[in-house]
C-alpha cells in the first residue's frame, strides 16, 4: 500500500491550494479515504473523509465550507480543495486510507499559510 501526497506549498491568507493523493497497492474504489493534518506541537486532526461511493462526506467545523474532498477512482486519486486559507491551516497534511484517522497514511505534504 502506498499513498503519495502532493500539492502543498506556501499560500497567502485567503488563497487556495489543491492537494492530491495517488494511491497504489490496493483496490482504491473499495475504500473510504481521508485527509488529516498535524500542526507543529499539536495532535493529528481529521479534516475530511469520503466513503467509497462518495455518498458520505465528513468535515469538521474548522474547515466546513472552505475545504472540499473529492475522488477519482479511475485515477486512484483523492483530492482536497482548500479555499479561504487561514494561518491556522498551516500543517503537514496526510492522506489516509479509511474513514477517519487510521494507521495507513502517506508521508504528508506541507501547507504553509502566511503573508
Amino acid at each position: 500500500v502506498q499513498l503519495v501526497e502532493s500539492g502543498g506549498g506556501l499560500a497567502q491568507p485567503g488563497g487556495s491550494l489543491r492537494l492530491s493523493c495517488v494511491a497504489s497497492g490496493f483496490t482504491f474504489s473499495n475504500y473510504a479515504m481521508s485527509w488529516a493534518r498535524q500542526a507543529p506541537g499539536k495532535g493529528l486532526e481529521w479534516v475530511s473523509g469520503i466513503d467509497s461511493g462518495s455518498s458520505m462526506i465528513y468535515y469538521p467545523e474548522s474547515v466546513r465550507g472552505r475545504f472540499t474532498i473529492s475522488r477519482d477512482d479511475a485515477k486512484n486519486t483523492v483530492y482536497l480543495q482548500m479555499n479561504s486559507l487561514k494561518p491556522d491551516d498551516t500543517a503537514l497534511y496526510y492522506c489516509i486510507r479509511g474513514f477517519g484517522v487510521g494507521p495507513l497514511r502517506g508521508q504528508g505534504t506541507q501547507v504553509t499559510v502566511s503573508s
